[in-house]
């Protein structure tokens, strides 16, 4: 194959968006790296989805169908740089970052039975794919979830802002959990120094 990715998982306010950046930046400086990039932010693969204004979740059936059609498009792009015959990586290597993935619908429904989750993890292990966990420190949440859209946060109670942390914490959990299921190797980083340049560079150093 003539791929190689990396999946950010992760739960909101860890930090993905930033270190998605952070990677484009890094990678579009080697010259000896891949011309061909697809980068799918969380919108293309995530459960929850902002419908014209209403937020519909996914079904298990209906997230599996959506994931397992992201990994067949990398897989077709793949075969066809295959089937061109021999070539350099920097000419038609492709290199991928997915946002919000395997473990993301691990995480969101941690009983199903479905065995099609393994199998898209097995393909993607097998595209060159590494997970990497973004995470902060129970000292800093309160921090971070008030980073986003501060002044909406102003206006909440001490009840609802302790609510959002705990969810947080409790979701980083269970992140770490799915992560020693999946197949596919995982780094755990810490974001709370929030040093994007520099955990790009330890993220694309292996992969």
């Amino acid at each position: 194959m003539h791929l190689r990715g990396v999946i950010l998982e992760g739960y909101s306010n860890a930090g993905k968006t930033s270190v998605l950046k952070a990677i484009k930046r890094y990678q579009a400086l080697d010259e000896t790296a891949e011309r061909s990039v697809v980068v799918l932010g969380e919108h293309y693969s995530q459960v929850l989805n902002n419908v014209h204004g209403q937020f519909i979740s996914l079904t298990p059936e209906e997230h599996l169908k959506l994931l397992r059609d992201r990994v067949d498009m990398l897989k077709n792009l793949d075969s066809w740089a295959a089937h061109l015959g021999p070539a350099s990586r920097s000419s038609r290597g492709l290199f991928f970052v997915l946002e919000r993935f395997h473990l993301n619908h691990r995480a969101a429904f941690p009983d199903e039975k479905s065995a099609e989750i393994s199998l898209i993890e097995q393909d993607l292990l097998a595209m060159g794919a590494r997970c990497v966990l973004l995470t902060i420190s129970d000292e800093v949440v309160e921090e971070r979830v008030k980073s986003r859209q501060p002044a909406e946060w102003a206006c909440k109670s001490r009840e609802e802002i302790e609510r959002s942390c705990n969810q947080l914490i409790h979701s980083q959990l269970e992140y770490r959990f799915q992560a020693e299921r999946s197949i596919i190797p995982t780094l755990e980083i810490n974001t709370d120094a929030k040093d994007w340049d520099e955990y790009a560079r330890l993220i694309m150093a292996g992969s």
